[in-house]
């Protein structure tokens, strides 16, 4: 929501444009002022909306043209001005005014305000409606004022009727006057709620019926709120959703009277609350776009926009007492609620009396902006990752994550089907997983339904990978405090971890859970089959090559703690993409190195792959595939198990996917990334120097103290050669350098 108004007042001459601004600031009617009174700025802190407000008068002679047509395409919102005593007024607002500021290009909301109300010859009291007196704290707010008249009537409806009807830019009409005064608060009221709180974006008032975008937006919010997933909001819930948006709750005769209302409106928007709803409630209702057309025949754009000056409505329970004087006991066990249909037809009523702040209010609670579309900022929040650092979920993460898997496995089985899933992300732009292979990647059962351990699992890989990603879908899926990130918690770095272990031997990544581990090795050597034993899926005869990216997930016991593991397969075209980029690598966990101990090229592959690329840094494991067939001789200068021992590393670990005989290497794994020390190539302590060479503060101390040495060693050279005798050549000089600077003797 924006934080400052602009309104332009514009008008004929004489009809008391800059005397309603006097008397405004006055707070008395003013006789004698000048053409064009400055520009006045209302700070915040006295309007109800808290923002800074500017009021800008104008001129309709020649002479002002420049300065109309500059202040127009400046304005949030223009107020045309006309006399009551002068109909010539009223009649140029649809012959001049607003097609000249169409002809302009201006598009912002226009107030129509009938100045002069004094001069009507019938007395103000005669008119239909009569606004009630309420309190409210701020004095720029129309309840302020004592004199407060309303002024919906039916002739002024049939005056301004067709004027809206044909441009619709005209939010509403207010009539004033600046000499009792009488409603001159009300006209900058509206003016700022037509700003801050614009009917263009949720309420088509030709068809009488929300926009598409608005009533997508309400039937999202309703289902965030539907916690129990039974297509209705019962007392608890719209309780729930009341305290979120209006920081209050309802008393019982308010529920009532919410229910009431809506009933008046179709009987489809209130619903009996079943202890098992039938399967339709989680369903689609087919029948509610229809049902909810229905409501336009109650009431007309103008009735909606024709508005009396009357306080501003704040939240559900101003609009929903019922008026028959009905209690409810409390003792009373209610078992009706809002359906979906019902919350549409709450907020058009809402819309239609004129309350627009209370949808715009839970809009934006809900994180909508102005255009009804999820904001930037409740999406992608501020969220600072130190160097060296990991993302995971906090334990609040994994307890909404578990929530959502509850409230959606309706037929009780423990995992989530296709049906379910495609329930759960309704309120999301869809799975984001579809392109990833999911549910392959993690535990599902013999069905393809993801099992609560995969579906943490899989979060769990999300949060790793693509933090970004997971607080985007905590926003869409309703996480239910204000700020996203408090399901996520950040880890301590990997490197100062492995630095420690390398240096002292003791110590491990106890504050992490999830780990990283990359799968190295020939085409053909077994590394996709290993990745779906992981996630328990079956052995497949036939070979099919890798030829985009696979990530897995699962969890792993791990001397009675449960950690999660993640292992990416890159496939042959990305594997070099991956291995030469050190960013990437400084987040690996583990390497594996995986070959075919029944292929006697395969091992070489992994041997040529590490002398290409400098991995020495990441923890490392060697596993041996297809263990079931004959042992074949490596077609390599030594053998792996030779090689693994010149490395320091432990021989290969031998497995057999199709037996299912892998020997806990994944618990192996894991126990590697949280005690790395004695599976760093090379031993602890290369592991320790290519740690610290890799720092940025040895890399930063290393610039420097290359630059010196080279500033040193060019100035002596220079001076060796200088200082040599005539006709010694350059070679005698710089042997005579090169004596002096490695034997210290080199004066700086």
């Amino acid at each position: 929501m924006r934080r400052d108004v602009r309104i332009v007042l514009v008008g004929d001459d004489g009809v008391g444009k800059s005397t309603i601004i006097t008397s405004l600031i006055k707070e008395s009617f003013i006789s004698n002022v000048q053409h064009i009174v400055p520009e006045v700025t209302i700070p915040p802190e006295v309007t109800p909306e808290n923002v800074t407000t500017s009021i800008v008068d104008t001129g309709c002679k020649p002479d002002d043209r420049p300065h109309l047509e500059s202040e127009a395409r400046k304005a949030h919102v223009i107020c045309i001005v006309y006399a009551i005593d002068n109909p010539h007024s009223f009649s140029r607002i649809p012959t001049y005014w607003l097609p000249y500021f169409r002809g302009l290009g201006v598009n912002v909301p226009v107030i129509l305000v009938g100045n002069k109300i004094d001069l009507r010859t019938s007395h103000p009291h005669s008119h239909k409606h009569h606004g009630a007196h309420t309190h409210h704290p701020h004095p720029y707010h129309p309840s302020s004022n004592p004199n407060r008249l309303s002024l919906t009537n039916q002739s002024l409806e049939d005056e301004i009727a067709p004027i809206m009807a044909e441009f619709k830019e005209v939010e509403t009409c207010v009539e004033s006057s600046a000499k009792l005064p009488l409603n001159i608060s009300e006209v900058f009221y509206f003016a700022q709620k037509a700003v801050l709180h614009p009917t263009a974006p949720l309420y088509d008032s030709r068809e009488h019926a929300l926009k598409p975008a608005c009533e997508a937006a309400l039937r999202r919010i309703f289902k965030l709120c539907d916690v129990d997933k039974n297509g209705i909001l019962d007392d608890a819930e719209l309780n729930e959703f009341q305290r979120k948006c209006f920081d209050s709750p309802l008393q019982a005769q308010e529920l009532e009277g919410i229910q009431e209302m809506v009933r008046q409106y179709g009987e489809d928007g209130v619903a009996n609350i079943h202890t098992e709803p039938p399967e339709a409630m989680n369903s689609p209702q087919s029948s509610m776009s229809s049902s909810y057309s229905s409501l336009s025949s109650h009431a007309s754009s103008s009735q909606r926009r024709t508005l009396s000056a009357s306080s501003s409505f704040v939240s559900l329970s101003q609009v929903g007492t019922s008026s028959s004087d009905e209690t409810v006991k409390n003792d009373r066990i209610r078992m009706t609620g809002l359906t979906e249909t019902g919350f549409l037809y709450l907020h058009t009523i809402f819309i239609q009396r004129g309350r627009l702040e209370t949808t715009w209010t839970v809009l934006r609670k809900f994180g909508y902006g102005d255009d009804l579309r999820l904001t930037e900022t409740f999406l992608a929040p501020k969220f600072d990752i130190p160097h060296g650092c990991s993302v995971e979920l906090s334990q609040k993460g994994y307890e909404f994550f578990t929530g959502l898997f509850v409230g959606f496995d309706k037929d009780r089985d423990g995992a989530l089907n296709s049906v379910e899933l495609a329930n759960l992300f309704e309120t999301a732009p869809g799975n984001p997983w579809i392109n990833q292979g999911f549910p392959d990647t993690t535990i599902s059962d013999d069905s393809g339904a993801v099992t609560l351990q995969g579906w943490l699992a899989q979060w769990s890989m999300t949060t790793l990978l693509e933090y970004k990603q997971t607080l985007a879908y905590l926003a869409y899926l309703g996480y239910p405090d204000a700020d996203t990130t408090t399901a996520l918690k950040i880890t301590h770095p990997r490197r100062l971890g492995r630095r420690a272990k390398a240096a002292s031997g003791k110590g491990n990544v106890g504050s992490r859970n999830v780990f990283l581990c990359w799968v190295c090795g020939a085409a053909g050597s077994g590394k996709t089959a290993l990745l779906r034993h992981f996630v328990r899926k079956g052995f497949r005869e036939s070979y099919m090559p890798t030829t985009k990216g696979v990530n897995v997930v699962n969890s792993v016991e791990v001397d009675g703690a449960e950690k999660y593991l993640v292992i990416q397969e890159f496939g042959s075209r990305y594997e070099a993409e991956n291995l030469r980029n050190a960013k990437r690598t400084e987040v690996v966990d583990v390497i594996i190195y995986v070959y075919d101990s029944s292929d006697t090229n395969s091992f070489s592959y992994i041997s040529n792959l590490r002398q290409q690329y400098s991995l020495d840094h990441i923890p490392s494991l060697f596993v041996a595939t297809k263990a079931d067939l004959d042992l074949a001789q490596q077609r390599h200068e030594v053998q792996p198990d030779v090689y693994c021992r010149r490395l320091s590393l432990q021989v290969p670990v031998a497995v057999s996917v199709k037996t299912s005989q892998t020997a806990d290497v994944f618990a192996t794994i894991c126990k590697i990334a949280m005690n790395p020390t004695t599976h760093f190539p090379g031993g602890p302590k290369q592991a320790l120097i290519g740690v610290n060479l890799r720092s940025p503060a040895t890399l930063t101390m290393l610039f420097f103290s290359f630059a010196s040495l080279f500033y040193v060693s060019r100035t002596s050279f220079w001076r060796s050669l200088h200082t040599s005798s005539p006709g010694v050549g350059l070679f005698a000089s710089l042997a005579a350098w090169w004596t002096n600077w490695s034997t210290g003797r080199l004066e700086l």
